[in-house]
């Protein structure tokens, strides 16, 4: 085989023939029907490897651009501007691809050997310095252009926007510098412009619910230019990151933030969580990144990193400043702002409101202090109604004023309960302000009654056998869970609890609670809410009712075995603990003798069972089972302790006046006129009184109605009710006199020395729990207490108080 003899050729020789090559490159990348033959692209490539071209190369992109790329830019605006950019980038691109073809060897060896810049960098340098610095603020303009269009609504191309986005990348070579300084600062001054002009004129025209309608998809429209934004980053990260063989967790981390924005910040993104774990799959697993362990603490260090994610968090601040310029006037908008949607319950229109404003703190607040404000105002008409009804101004449509109002308030409860949930996303602000609107109404008084009796009221009438309405288990528990939320807004928490204390002691004596387990729910609920302090005396009650089985049992056991204690009689007494129970009024009634031996019957019992209690006996809570023998038929009377006594008198006598039966039964003139009432004026007239007459008088005279009868056989006569409300308001005061001497001498004992100021303040914080303090009456305690040698004023500053321990 004949061997071939390598040829030598000259600098200037070479050199023509190269630069016949790029001449027809030229023309090629300008359009032109032309191509490289196979022995035309060997040639070219051969004669490079005896003479370096770097030079060479440099002089013909130069005079290029100069010649062809920059006249042709020139001649073109707008949209056309930056198709003509884009068609001039993929031609240079395309050229340089051709070169680095032309000249691989030298490129791969040479350039390395001198230590001069490659091919590649050559040619973005050339684009960069000679076209792009010259055309980047017209380039600018176009892009901003280009936007505005889209804002206005009308459809744009896309595909070139995200192009551009990739050149101004492209000329920092992966870095954001070029892309931050001549686009991302325009574009934001551009649109903080036009989002000003936008809602200054929005403002004035439209409706609040249409302002932010418009501002939603303004939003919308501006992400969605966005994200082409971003995703152009992305790809131009991945091609940097593959095919450059840049850092490859620095090129991760920048698309974890683009993920993060496409993801986190569209609100066009529907199961975020869902694209996100896809995303971040396909990222784990794409050729040439950091192993697994690195990409996960990119992935955790770039997702606490907010501030990187420049573009769309910082268009999204400038576009919230614009609604933050225009919040009160949009808000306070007479027949289309907030209270208008609340008032025309318009869900979908809050549900935007808050989604635009709960980023802002004064916005948000100036929302829920509108919601609070609404609110209070639904609760005060409720209020005002309940007080109609119960003056008798208009028809009740069922149920006493006080059913009416907690019913109503519970409803109202529940409506904007829902508004906090779902309107308002469940936002703190928001239930704290439903809390200060119903603590705004539900301290008012109501036709004369606090809220605090309203709902003791319903409670005992949900409670009780024969309440109102018939209620399921589930409905009764709701119920009760509702009571309780509304108690925690009423500040004299001690006004409900003696109110509901004295109710429920009725229904635990007389046998009138539906279901033990409802008391006792109510009573969990209400020691989670207010502590253990305001539920122990009711715990106690409910207790001392649970032992009565047990105690009536031990003393039938004690009758049986000891036969001459047997009083002849059905007996049953029921032993309550005296701090427990509410004050009771007490009196020496003269029983008769079979109640009599009955009553000390049970002393004897209970002073074996123990000698350390003292039993009181409590006759007007007591309750008697008698057979009236009338001559027609003989009726089972259930009465109260004071009318069986007063009845069994007419055993003895027919006729009685009223001294002598005061006399016999040793009772107050009150509780007399009380019990000679409901047996001879009332509905049952037992006993017939002269002179006839409604009411009772010392002068009057009884005699036992014979002729008495009635279709029912068993019948309970009632005493006529007690107003006993001034009582128990008496003894609310008399225990916060208690409260407040214990309150001042606590933190007296554990401070030793505190000023005037300091001492009130404290005591008032200590006692907002229970029941708001009166400063006076702080003040009138503290003077008691000096008196009572607890506390002591300083010699030298009156107003400094000192413990005497």
């Amino acid at each position: 085989m004949e061997e071939t003899e390598e040829k030598t050729i000259e600098l200037e020789e070479g050199m023509e023939c190269v630069q016949k090559g790029l001449n027809k490159l030229k023309i090629i990348i300008e359009g032109e029907p032309e191509s490289f033959t196979s022995d035309e692209y060997v040639m070219l490539y051969t004669k490079h490897l005896m003479i370096t071209l770097s030079n060479c190369t440099i002089s013909t992109k130069k005079q290029l651009n100069i010649t062809i790329v920059l006249p042709s830019l020139n001649k073109k605006h707008d949209e056309f501007l930056l198709k003509e950019l884009e068609k001039r980038w993929a031609s240079h691109k395309l050229m340089v691809k051709w070169l680095l073809k032309f000249f691989r060897y030298l490129d791969k060896f040479f350039i390395k050997r001198a230590e001069v810049p490659a091919l590649n960098e050559v040619g973005l340098s050339c684009f960069r310095d000679l076209v792009y610095h010259d055309v980047k603020n017209r380039v600018t303009d176009a892009v901003i252009a280009l936007i505005d269009q889209e804002r206005e609504g009308e459809k744009i191309d896309r595909v070139l926007l995200k192009s551009v986005i990739n050149l101004y990348i492209d000329m920092g070579k992966g870095r954001m510098d070029y892309y931050v300084n001549d686009f991302e600062e325009a574009m934001l001054r551009d649109s903080a412009c036009h989002y000003s002009r936008k809602a200054s004129t929005w403002i004035v025209e439209d409706s609040c619910p249409e302002y932010m309608l418009k501002r939603s998809a303004c939003k919308r429209r501006r992400i969605e230019c966005l994200i082409i934004c971003t995703l152009a980053l992305r790809q131009n990260f991945w091609s940097n990151s593959t095919t450059n063989n840049m850092n490859g967790q620095q090129d991760y981390a920048q698309v974890i933030d683009v993920v993060y924005l496409i993801v986190y910040v569209s609100p066009l993104v529907t199961g975020k969580d869902f694209v996100l774990q896809n995303l971040l799959f396909l990222m784990f697993f794409m050729p040439g990144q950091p192993r697994l362990s690195k990409k996960k603490k990119n992935v955790l260090y770039c997702w606490e990193r907010e501030e990187r994610m420049c573009l769309v968090f910082r268009e999204v601040k400038m576009q919230n400043q614009v609604l933050i310029t225009y919040t009160n006037q949009l808000l306070e908008k007479e027949d289309s702002g907030c209270r208008a949607l609340l008032k025309d319950e318009k869900v979908e229109d809050l549900t935007r409101m808050y989604s635009l404003f709960h980023k802002f703190p004064k916005g948000i607040e100036l929302v829920a202090e509108i919601f609070k404000q609404h609110v209070a105002a639904e609760g005060m008409i409720v209020v005002q109604q309940a007080a109609d009804v119960a003056n008798n101004k208009i028809e009740s449509s069922g149920g006493s004023h006080e059913q009416d109002f907690v019913k109503k308030a519970f409803e109202l409860h529940d409506k904007y309960m829902v508004y906090v949930k779902g309107c308002f996303a469940d936002n703190s602000i928001f239930h704290k302000a439903l809390k200060e609107a119903f603590e705004v109404f539900c301290n008012k008084s109501v036709a004369g009654s606090s809220t605090a009796e309203l709902l003791a009221s319903y409670c005992d009438n949900t409670l009780k056998k024969g309440g109102s309405e018939q209620l399921s288990d589930e409905v009764i528990e709701d119920t009760l869970e509702k009571v309780v939320k509304l108690v925690t807004y009423i500040s004299d928490k001690d006004v409900f609890a003696e109110f509901y204390r004295k109710k429920l002691s009725r229904r635990l004596l007389f046998d009138r609670s539906a279901n033990e387990e409802h008391e006792r729910l109510i009573l969990s609920k209400l020691k989670q809410q207010c502590g253990g302090q305001f539920t122990s005396k009711m715990e106690g009650m409910v207790t001392d009712l649970s032992l009565v089985k047990d105690n009536q049992t031990h003393f039938q056991e004690y009758i049986s075995n000891n036969t001459a204690t047997n009083p002849g009689i059905d007996m049953t007494v029921t032993v309550l603990t005296t701090g427990f129970w509410p004050g009771y009024k007490s009196c020496d009634l003269s029983l008769p003798v079979e109640m009599a031996k009955g009553v000390e019957s049970f002393k004897e019992f209970y002073q074996k069972k123990t000698k350390h209690r003292k039993l009181t006996w409590i006759f007007s809570l007591g309750q008697c089972n008698l057979n009236g023998k009338f001559e027609q038929k003989t009726i089972e009377l259930i009465l109260g302790t004071y009318q069986a006594a007063a009845l069994l008198l007419f055993n003895a006598s027919d006729k009685w006046s009223y001294a002598d039966i005061k006399t016999e039964l040793n009772l107050a003139d009150d509780d007399l006129v009380r019990v000679l009432a409901s047996v001879s004026c009332a509905k049952y007239k037992i006993l017939n009184k002269e002179p006839s007459g409604s009411t009772v008088s010392s002068t009057d005279h009884f005699e036992f109605n014979s002729q008495f009868t009635d279709k029912m056989r068993r019948i309970r006569v009632p005493l006529p009710p007690v107003d006993d409300r001034k009582k128990m308001v008496e003894e609310v005061g008399k225990d916060r006199r208690y409260a407040i001497d214990a309150c001042l001498v606590r933190i007296m004992k554990a401070k030793k020395v505190l000023t005037h100021q300091q001492l009130i303040l404290e005591c008032v914080e200590q006692l907002s729990k229970m029941f708001k303090p009166d400063v006076k009456a702080i003040k009138k305690r503290i003077e008691d207490l000096i008196t009572r040698d607890y506390l002591e004023r300083d010699l030298e500053n009156t107003n400094t108080y000192k413990y005497i321990a």
